[in-house]
């Protein structure tokens, strides 16, 4: 008896067609985006958006606003785009604000693990002020950046989102993460400008710097308000001050000025000065002071970093190179003792 394989074959048929169709209606439904649509999705994926950061942050920063006298309190990694946002330009190098993501969190976990809030208002954990670290919100920077605000909060955003989660340790803890804007040509030693000796605040070389737009300042006083800002009086003759001895870093470390000794920090807090590398010059009733640099000096200068950054270093390098003996580490333990400390 013969066996018809006509079923036989249609089933095969039907079979092959099936494999054959199948994976296509599987793959349709995720085909069906252009390329720029998928180039959007990735791109979302690598480059959150403020809300991603937001609720990434498990802890968060009490800030005292001081333009309306109360407390804000933002999470971690928002604060942190906040202070990138007000502390670099929009226009330095990513790897350079990553740079300086690293150091404004490191500043904030240490000065969190240290409970204290000397110098605030009641309940908050830092300013808004350069007593701790300038911070905008995301109104603030809306009006400030205007139409430009998309394109510079996503590049502050990426930075903070592509260090989430590190901070600089030396000898396993947190350091101070100090930084400013413009060297002199070099960084001060911490011991030279505060009483404190650092390890990894020793100075550096960062001749980047000198093409810095804050590099030379000058400012002029009669000398009566010269005089009365630092209580003394130099007399009618040509001679400002003496200085008697200077810094690693070629700063003012003592000068002499109308028979009394003062220390470059001193000097220039009393004349609001931009840096502790100064010059006097009297010309008749007026004193002419000129300055190289921007800030105490101490730490990572900010336009050395984007020095070093136009220059092909990644974040690690620059701080490694500002920052003398440190390792770049996971913030988790450090985060879990601030929240077990507010529990």
């Amino acid at each position: 008896m013969k066996t018809s394989l006509k079923p036989f074959v249609v089933v095969f048929s039907i079979l092959f067609i099936v494999t054959l169709v199948i994976p296509t209606l599987v793959v349709i439904p995720f085909s069906e985006k252009t390329d720029g649509e998928l180039a959007e999705a990735r791109e979302q994926q690598t480059n959150p958006s403020e809300t991603q950061i937001a609720s990434e942050s498990s802890i968060e920063v009490a800030v005292h606003r001081s333009s309306i006298n109360a407390v804000e309190n933002v999470p971690l990694e928002e604060y942190i785009v906040g202070v990138l946002a007000s502390e670099m330009p929009a226009d330095f190098e990513l790897e350079a604000l990553k740079a300086q993501a690293l150091a404004a969190r490191t500043y904030i976990v240490r000065h969190m693990l240290s409970g204290k809030n000397i110098g605030t208002p009641e309940g908050a954990t830092v300013t808004d002020t350069v007593n701790h670290q300038v911070y905008k919100n995301k109104e603030e920077l809306k009006k400030q950046w205007g139409k430009d605000y998309d394109k510079n909060i996503k590049k502050f955003t990426e930075a903070v989102y592509a260090t989430q989660g590190q901070i600089i340790t030396y000898d396993g803890a947190p350091i101070d993460a100090l930084y400013f804007s413009t060297s002199n040509g070099y960084t001060e030693n911490s011991e030279d400008y505060w009483q404190s000796a650092y390890p990894y605040l020793k100075s550096v070389e960062s001749t980047w710097d000198l093409n810095s737009k804050k590099f030379h300042n000058q400012v002029v006083f009669k000398v009566k308000e010269f005089e009365r800002r630092l209580g003394i009086s130099i007399g009618s003759g040509d001679t400002v001050g003496t200085v008697k001895e200077r810094t690693e870093s070629n700063r003012i470390k003592t000068v002499e000025i109308g028979g009394k000794e003062f220390s470059g920090k001193d000097v220039r807090t009393a004349l609001d000065l931009k840096s502790t590398d100064f010059k006097f010059v009297r010309k008749g009733d007026e004193i002419v002071i000129t300055t190289k640099g921007y800030g105490h000096g101490v730490g990572m200068s900010q336009y050395g970093a984007n020095g070093m950054a136009q220059s092909g270093s990644d974040y690690k390098k620059i701080l490694t190179y500002y920052y003398q003996g440190i390792d770049i580490s996971s913030s988790d333990t450090f985060l879990t003792q601030i929240t077990a400390s507010r529990e």
